[in-house]
């Protein structure tokens, strides 16, 4: 590891940066770096700008990724070098605004039943259940399951916050099948040949993938997909948006209101505006 790397890992580190967060950032300033065949501290603003059109007009980057890149040279030109690099004439994008994907609850029960062994369905149904993130999932330890309490710790999640959710009866009958065959002594799920180390999000999201292919789901499932799922199904059954924004972690409430969009439930129960314009008139003789 160079000096300069080292050292934008302990200015993150500093700061509290997630682990996520620094490994995005550290990669994000090593690929742009390999662009241009020189080290970082040679390059200058003019370079970003060069970098990020490249990221858009030739590898059709998503506006996620943009962003990100660019919070991440900002970072380094700013906090790791000391230099005062005008980042502002590099504009953030505004990203598009896309409703989530939700799964219905037929295409969840057959992810369910199709899984490879009891371990990867514990890690779907635990995904779903408790609508975590994947690196949420990858950080649960045994320990973390109160069966006498039926809840789920979440230990520092997104923003480094800690949070607990409901544990459903059924899970927990399933996480204890779970338990009795693998017998996990830290992590919740482990990896298979290290088992003192958790699964990743990429083993994660490999898994989910794969099951939901093997279910017959056509479109693309992330460990997300199930996480939209959870909210989007706890509000078709009558849960109010405070709660489920404290249960998903969320920070804004405007965050959990996009599954007012996908609520089947809510849907239906909005009248029509048109039958509602002809249910008051009176029908012809």
């Amino acid at each position: 590891m160079t000096a300069l790397r080292q050292r934008m890992i302990e200015d993150m580190k500093l700061r509290n940066f997630s682990p996520n967060t620094q490994q995005a950032y550290i990669r994000a300033v090593a690929t742009f770096a390999k662009h241009f065949k020189k080290s970082p501290q040679e390059l200058a603003a003019e370079h970003v700008r060069e970098y990020l059109l490249h990221l858009l007009q030739e590898r059709h980057a998503s506006w996620s990724l943009y962003n990100q890149t660019r919070c991440a040279l900002q970072f380094f030109f700013s906090i790791t070098l000391g230099q005062d690099e005008r980042f502002d004439r590099v504009p953030c994008a505004r990203e598009p605004k896309r409703l989530p994907s939700v799964l219905s609850i037929e295409e969840l029960q057959r992810m369910f039943v199709v899984a490879a062994n009891l371990k990867e369905k514990a890690m779907l149904m635990t995904l779903y259940g408790g609508g975590l993130r994947a690196s949420e999932l990858t950080s649960l330890r045994a320990a973390d399951i109160d069966s006498h309490r039926m809840l789920i710790h979440v230990r520092q999640g997104k923003g480094q916050k800690d949070r607990v959710i409901k544990l459903a009866s059924h899970l927990l009958t399933v996480l204890r099948e779970y338990w009795k065959k693998y017998r996990p002594k830290d992590w919740l799920f482990p990896r298979p040949t290290l088992p003192d180390q958790a699964l990743t999000r990429t083993d994660v999201f490999r898994i989910v993938a794969r099951t939901a292919r093997r279910a017959g789901v056509t479109r693309p499932v992330s460990p997300h997909t199930l996480r939209h799922s959870y909210a989007t199904h706890l509000l078709d059954a009558g849960g109010d948006l405070r709660t489920i924004q404290v249960l998903m972690g969320h920070k804004h409430i405007r965050t959990t209101s996009i599954y007012m969009h996908v609520s089947q439930a809510k849907i239906d129960a909005a009248p029509s505006p048109l039958d509602l314009l002809y249910a008051s008139q009176t029908p012809p003789q």
